[in-house]
C-alpha cells in the first residue's frame, strides 16, 4: 500500500470523527484530495482505493493529466481551487466539474459565456477573501453576498458554496465562521473551507467540503 493511501484513509478517519465530535448527520463533508504538482502515477493509487474527488489550482496542469484519468474513471469530480485568469476560462468549463474561484466580476462574466457556448455547467462557488489579504484572491467579505446575488441575476449563474483560505498566521476558526455567516446570508448551502493543517476545526466549524493535499500526498 502507498504512503497515499495510508494517508487517504487517516484522513478519512479524523473527517468521520470530526463529523463525530461536531454531532453532525445527514450529508457527510466531501473530501478534495489535492493533486496539485502531483502526476497521474502518483494520484492513480489514490483513486484505485476509491477516492473520487480531486482539486488542482491551475487549468494547464490539471490539462496535462486528469483528460485520461477521467476517461478511465467517468465518475471522477475534479474542481478548480486556484485563481482562474478570464483566458483559461474555456479550458476551465470545459475540463471541470467544480469551479470553486469566482472572486471577480470578469471570471463570472467569462464563465457565464462560456457556459451557454459549450452547454457545460461545472457547480459554483465564489472565493471570499476573509482576511482582507493583498497579495491572495477572493472578494472582500463586505461585497459577498451582493456579489452571489450579482452573479445570479446578471449572469445566470447558480453559485453554489463560498470557498475561502484563511491567513497562514491567523486562527482559522473566525474566518471559518465568517465564510458560514456569509453563505448563510447569500442563501447558498455549501462551503468550502479546510486545507491540511486545519480541516477538522473546519468541521467543526460547518465546512461541507475541505482541500486536503500534503496530509494525503505528501510534502510537495
Amino acid at each position: 500500500m502507498s504512503h497515499a493511501v495510508e494517508n487517504l484513509q487517516d484522513v478519512k478517519a479524523k473527517i468521520a470523527e470530526a463529523e463525530k465530535a461536531a454531532g453532525r448527520s445527514g450529508e457527510p463533508v466531501t473530501l478534495v484530495a489535492v493533486s496539485k504538482t502531483f502526476d497521474a502515477d502518483q494520484i492513480r493509487p489514490v483513486i484505485e482505493a476509491g477516492q473520487r474527488v480531486f482539486g488542482e489550482n491551475r487549468v494547464q496542469e490539471a490539462q496535462g493529466k486528469w483528460p485520461a484519468l477521467k476517461e478511465a474513471h467517468p465518475d471522477i469530480e475534479l474542481r478548480l481551487i486556484g485563481p482562474l485568469q478570464s483566458n483559461k476560462a474555456a479550458d476551465a468549463v470545459a475540463l471541470f466539474d467544480v469551479i470553486e474561484s469566482i472572486d471577480r466580476e470578469k471570471i463570472a462574466r467569462a464563465l457565464s459565456t462560456e457556459m451557454k457556448k459549450q452547454d457545460r455547467h461545472p457547480r459554483l462557488y465564489v472565493q471570499v477573501n476573509t482576511g482582507l489579504e493583498e497579495q491572495k484572491a477572493g472578494i472582500d467579505p463586505r461585497q459577498a453576498v451582493t456579489f452571489v446575488k450579482h452573479c445570479r441575476e446578471e449572469y445566470g449563474l447558480a453559485i453554489e458554496g463560498l470557498m475561502c483560505i484563511p491567513p497562514l498566521d491567523e486562527n482559522p476558526g473566525p474566518h471559518f465562521a465568517l465564510l458560514k455567516k456569509l453563505a448563510a446570508e447569500a442563501g447558498v448551502e455549501k462551503c468550502s473551507m479546510g486545507m491540511s493543517g486545519d480541516f477538522e476545526k473546519a468541521i467543526a466549524f460547518g465546512a461541507t467540503s475541505v482541500r486536503v493535499g500534503s496530509a494525503i500526498f505528501g510534502a510537495r
